[in-house]
């Protein structure tokens, strides 16, 4: 059986307070708390219940007795807390939430008695009598028109500090204690700060003396501070504004404005023996870091009028005189209102503002993203990002939801009909219990942090103060999680969801927003034809179907994710054209709402690629596809399939068809994965070219039966090969590249020479018709324009004759167009001698002479001058400009041709490994190599990008804005960064030319 603690020095014994009930309370370490409260004496035992209701009993305890040692009044102290219940249990919610606090009492003891006011829990102290205070204490008048500090320097800056922190020990007795509101609390900080700010700038205007006078000088809150919703701790945000003095210069009068701010800033951030305040943070002004500190109105003006970002027009949303010259900061009020309410309507708005937020979420440390209550997923910014960008899309012709304060502005949006009612409630409690925690864990050391800490004692200290008594760690990470997925719905449910019900039927109870309200809203959010977006949002809605329902739930995360893509119209368009060829499909629909990589997948392609989704309209099962892995199959798999299903066709035409079928699907699986950068440049260009492969093997073989059928032949008179050319036979195709091959034959033995040349003609005739039909995949040229003679010579040679032409007639550039010969389709023993054929002539034992390099240079330099296109610009044509895929390629292959005879790892028909071959032996430098690596990687990517983003080929840098932003998209930039890749292309392109320079030339 436990005893009872013994009573306290001249106290009664505590009955009844045993080490179990003082556990059952609250109390971590019932041993020391025994210890603590028989120091109390008498007092303690009516005090156990209210510690029991603190944050940390046991904290709380351990402060009061050290209070209680510090005070000269102990006995009263004492005295105060048996008698008033409300007193004590201020006093006891301070000591167990805040051991800064708990600090600052006792270092000033006398402070205790402000939580004895019986109004503290019912009366909010007005902002001018908060003031009023800090400024006196100061020594500063509140009635003068310019307040003044009058005690010394150094006494006035504690003052100042003790008086800030006796103010918010009354806010955090009345906030803990008598459940106080988040907005306000938030607002009572709000006037504090402000009251702080002028009490500062009384001491910056002592410390001025008469310089003082040169200048009127008005702070304006920024942020929370400004939006009357300031955190316990947190920089306080602002921008000043100045006019000259009667009579006084430009000049001076700046000088004089500056040295009041800097003096304002230092007066609020130093650290003294009382400690500090807060940073002062002028950031948000004209410029930032890099602008003056402090402007005239006019020069304000000027500013916001030519030169501001929307970013910063939403940031002056929140903008309120609160400090110096009032009048003066409500000019500039006036004068940023008009310029803040029509942002929305500016060219580049939305990915202004994402861009903004992509700066927040970069400077998010990933070990923190889990926890951050601010800028995390489902945190504060998410509710405040929403909320702000909803006012500015429609606050323009709506005065009514205006308000600089978030839980106001979302009350507003929700009683006038732009957020539904239920998803305004939920938002509001979601954001008041995030900044309620964001309070409770700041209090604590009244440090700035937005990081609930992983410590079981500091989150058993946070759900007490939350009320979760009751396991208190786990109750709050229930709540918590709950509350971030409430948030994480926040763009669906604020932006997308009400644009369904402008153009649908709905529930009486939900939102719905006029045609008008739905097309600012779309414009905003970055569709350029909100009119044609809304009647594809009433096709896809209308009704009363299941089909319909379902894209009622789907579309408001397809929407977002339009959004986010390069053409949100576009996107959009597709989804509708797929969903009326699929639409009744179960599948379809079923795949989008259970899987939800499928629709983001979806959404993004549709809205980034014409090419990708050109395919899928001509390939809508490939939709499945997207749930899958997306690399390339092989094209021994692919040839496979195509050779099954083209075997079950009696017609040719249609067995090739069947073939082609399977490109097309592959083609679609190689693009979706390419835009959802999922496929590296190099694998595109190989599966390019084994997709290729695949498809001339298997239209070979039709062909080959079909010619036979025709002739009435057993078997065929010849083997024949199909050689792969240029980018085709360097692993290197584009997306819109034309499959350059020639065709070689060798008779089989006692076969007619003539019969077998006509019959291989017959066959690669039909081969390139085969291909050529009009099909739902894109077109595969087949060109054989790099054959011996070119277009005047014969399509079909045997290996006999290709031996002769080379022997006799062959030139420099042939062999050179040789080096990317790669032997791929039909027989192989074909394909092997023309290999071994061709070997020596293209990488010479003896290297090049001195007149061949001569040559080879003489012809690129005509390339030059000649083949760029009339009107492009020499430093964005990707094959043919400065630093592009001729210049890297063509001085790869200088380099085969010279050293290949001795470097067997030239002797490659791919740019990269021969290029770093070269780097290998020397023959380059490693840095010139790594240079003209990085470029040919980059020049691929914008050209593949280019096709995939418009549709169809292009060998120049897009200069359509929309088309341009698709590229960047694919290549991975955020959106808004077009010029960043451009930037990116010419600075990477310009070093490759260097390299070219030096190595080619």
């Amino acid at each position: 059986m436990t005893r009872p603690v013994p009573g306290g020095a001249g106290g009664a014994g505590l009955t009844g307070l045993t080490k179990g009930h003082l556990s059952r309370v609250g109390f971590a370490d019932p041993d020391a708390a025994t210890v603590q409260l028989a120091e109390l004496g008498d007092a303690a035992e009516p005090l156990v219940a209210l510690l029991g209701r603190t944050a940390d009993p046991d904290a709380a305890l351990v402060c009061l007795v050290r209070l209680a040692e510090v005070a000269t009044d102990r006995d009263d102290l004492l005295r105060a807390l048996a008698d008033d219940e409300g007193t004590a249990m201020r006093l006891l919610c301070v000591l167990g939430a805040s051991e800064a606090l708990a600090h600052h009492l006792v270092r000033h003891p006398e402070h205790w008695r402000e939580l004895t006011d019986p109004t503290l829990g019912s009366t909010r102290p007005a902002a001018y009598s908060v003031r009023a205070g800090l400024l006196r204490a100061v020594g500063a008048d509140p009635d003068a028109a310019t307040p003044t500090a009058t005690i010394p320097d150094a006494e006035a800056v504690d003052a100042l500090r003790v008086e800030y922190r006796r103010v918010l020990l009354r806010l955090a007795a009345r906030d803990l204690a008598h459940d106080l509101a988040i907005d306000d609390a938030a607002a009572e900080l709000s006037d504090l700060a402000a009251g702080t700010l002028d009490a500062a700038l009384a001491v910056a205007r002592q410390r001025l003396g008469e310089e003082a006078g040169l200048a009127r000088l008005a702070v304006i809150a920024m942020g929370k501070c400004g939006g009357h919703e300031l955190n316990y701790v947190s920089d306080v945000d602002v921008v000043f504004v100045h006019e000259p003095a009667d009579g006084v210069p430009d000049d001076k009068a700046g000088r004089a404005a500056t040295r009041l701010a800097s003096n304002l800033m230092q007066v609020c951030s130093d650290h003294t023996g009382e400690g500090t305040i807060w940073p002062v943070d002028a950031n948000l002004r004209p410029e930032g870091k890099n602008g003056p500190l402090t402007r005239t109105l006019a020069s304000h003006q000027g500013y916001y009028e030519r030169w501001a970002k929307p970013w910063e027009f939403q940031a002056l949303l929140k903008a309120r005189p609160v400090a110096g010259d009032l009048e003066l900061g409500r000019g500039f009020g006036a004068m940023v209102e008009p310029l803040v309410w029509s942002v929305a309507e500016r060219d580049g708005f939305v990915a202004d503002v994402q861009a903004m937020r992509r700066r927040v979420l970069a400077h998010l440390p990933a070990k923190e993203a889990d926890r951050q209550l601010k800028l995390g997923s489902g945190g504060l910014r998410d509710v405040e990002f929403a909320v702000q960008l909803l006012q500015l899309v429609h606050g323009r012709a709506d005065e009514r939801i205006r308000s600089a304060t978030t839980l106001s502005a979302l009350a507003q949006l929700t009683d006038h009909g732009y957020v539904g009612r239920e998803d305004g409630e939920a938002l509001h409690e979601a954001y008041a219990f995030l900044r309620t925690l964001e309070h409770r864990i700041q209090l604590h050391r009244l440090h700035r942090t937005h990081v609930v800490p992983e410590s079981d004692d500091a989150l058993r200290r946070l759900g007490r103060s939350l009320g979760f008594h009751k396991e208190p760690v786990v109750t709050l990470g229930k709540v918590w999680g709950h509350h971030r997925r409430e948030v994480r719905r926040l763009h669906e449910k604020l932006f997308y969801r009400p644009l369904l019900t402008a153009v649908a039927r709905v529930h009486s109870g939900e939102v719905r927003l006029s045609s008008e309200a739905a097309g600012a809203r779309l414009a905003a959010l970055g569709y350029a034809d909100p009119q044609a977006a809304l009647r594809n949002l009433d096709s896809l809605t209308s009704g009363v179907s299941r089909t319909s329902a379902i894209q009622k739930a789907l579309l408001p995360a397809m929407l977002t994710w339009f959004a986010e893509g390069a053409d949100p119209d576009a996107g959009l368009f597709g989804f509708r054209r797929l969903s009326e060829t699929l639409g009744s499909t179960p599948w379809f629909l079923r795949s989008l709402r259970d899987e939800g990589q499928v629709a983001e997948r979806l959404a993004h392609l549709l809205s980034t690629s014409r090419y990708a989704t050109g395919l899928l309209e001509r390939e809508p099962q490939g939709v499945r596809m997207l749930a899958e892995d997306l690399a390339p199959l092989t094209a021994e798999a692919m040839l496979e399939e195509m050779r099954s299903r083209s075997e079950r066709q009696d017609d040719v035409d249609k067995a090739v068809r069947a073939a082609r079928a399977v490109r097309r699907r592959e083609l679609l699986r190689l693009a979706a994965g390419d835009v959802l950068g999922l496929t590296d440049v190099a694998d595109v260009g190989a599966a390019l070219s084994r997709i290729t492969d695949a498809t001339l093997e298997a239209t070979l073989e039709a062909a080959g039966r079909e010619v036979r059928r025709a002739r009435k032949l057993d078997a065929a008179p010849t083997r024949i090969a199909v050689i792969a050319m240029g980018r085709y036979g360097g692993f290197e195709l584009s997306y819109g590249s034309d499959a350059d091959v020639l065709f070689v034959h060798v008779p089989v033995a006692g076969a007619d020479a003539q019969v077998a040349t006509s019959y291989a003609t017959a066959v690669a005739n039909e081969l390139r018709r085969l291909l050529a039909l009009p099909g739902a995949d894109p077109a595969l040229t087949v060109d054989a324009d790099l054959r011996p003679e070119g277009k005047q010579g014969a399509l079909v040679r045997t290996l006999d004759s290709y031996a002769a032409y080379y022997a006799k007639w062959s030139k420099v550039w042939e062999a050179q167009a040789l080096l990317r010969a790669d032997a791929v389709v039909g027989d192989l023993e074909v394909r092997e001698a023309f290999t071994a054929l061709i070997d020596p002539l293209r990488y010479p034992a003896a290297g090049l002479s001195e007149a061949d390099v001569l040559e080879v240079r003489r012809i690129k330099a005509r390339v030059d001058h000649e083949r760029l296109p009339r009107g492009a610009d020499p430093a964005l044509h990707l094959k043919l400009g400065r630093g592009g895929l001729a210049d890297i390629e063509w001085t790869v292959q200088l380099l085969q041709m010279r050293h290949a005879g001795e470097v067997a790892a030239l002797r490659t028909p791919r740019t990269l490994p021969a290029l770093e071959a070269a780097r290998e032996a020397g023959l380059v430098a490693d840095e010139d190599a790594r240079l003209l690596a990085e470029a040919w990687r980059l020049v691929s990517r914008v050209r593949n990008a280019v096709t995939l983003a418009r549709g169809k080929p292009g060998d120049e840098m897009p200069r359509d804005s929309r088309e341009r932003a698709a590229v960047a998209s694919i290549l991975g930039y955020p959106p808004g960064c077009t010029d960043e890749m451009v930037n990116d292309y010419l600075r990477v392109t310009r070093l490759a030319r260097g390299v070219v320079d030096r190595v080619f030339w």
